[in-house]
């Protein structure tokens, strides 16, 4: 059964989420108490196959992430969650930890990897960078799928003419490859300007 630090409103903001799986029940404890005290929510797993039973929520999060536990390891486990590509970043923490175990965290994209006992603002701190590199990935995600939703719009000459453009050919070219007028170009440019949410397609001279 997972532990959650504390409950959530139902449609509040979504706060950052720092997921914990610890099969020491005092550690989760102890750093769910840890997080709390910074103001950040957390919900504590005592295993990998409970944290894969659980909905993850749609926030900016990262997984703070035991090397050895129960079943599937840490390290397995960063490896399953690439496979399914699932991003959240994660930071390992081991009382047991080598060398070969740290770089092969850190290859596989950990943010860190902590030695128990390690501090609390080491902790901290790599939460920190580790939310904010899950939030802008989030940001980028969206505006990919905003440009994808908006290109879907484009007819097939306009994406031709799209294409041409982001190849770096001017309007007048434009227009000899595709077999075009001139002015044909510059509506369909300011069509896809407008289509896009671009500010630049229609101000570059042919």
């Amino acid at each position: 059964m997972t532990e959650r630090s504390k409950p959530r409103e139902s449609g509040s903001v979504r706060e950052p989420l720092v997921f914990i799986v610890e099969d020491d029940e005092s550690m989760r404890r102890a750093l769910s108490n840890l997080f709390q005290s910074v103001g950040l929510e957390a919900e504590v797993f005592g295993s990998t196959s409970e944290m894969l039973q659980s909905e993850l929520p749609d926030v900016a999060s990262c997984l703070v992430l035991d090397i050895r536990l129960p079943g599937l390891s840490g390290l397995d486990f960063q490896a399953e969650l690439a496979k399914a590509n699932i991003h959240i970043p994660i930071i390992f923490m081991t009382g047991h930890g080598d060398i070969p175990m740290s770089v092969r965290a850190m290859k596989g994209g950990a943010v860190d990897f902590l030695t128990k006992p390690f501090r609390d603002q080491d902790m901290l701190d790599a939460v920190t960078v580790a939310i904010e590199r899950d939030r802008k990935r989030r940001e980028a995600d969206k505006i990919v799928a905003n440009l994808q939703t908006h290109f879907e719009t484009l007819t097939p000459r306009e994406r031709e003419i799209l294409a041409s453009v982001s190849s770096g050919l001017m309007n007048k070219q434009i227009a000899a490859e595709l077999g075009l007028a001139e002015i044909t170009v510059k509506i369909h440019r300011g069509h896809i300007m407008k289509k896009m949410g671009a500010k630049t397609l229609a101000d570059q001279k042919g």
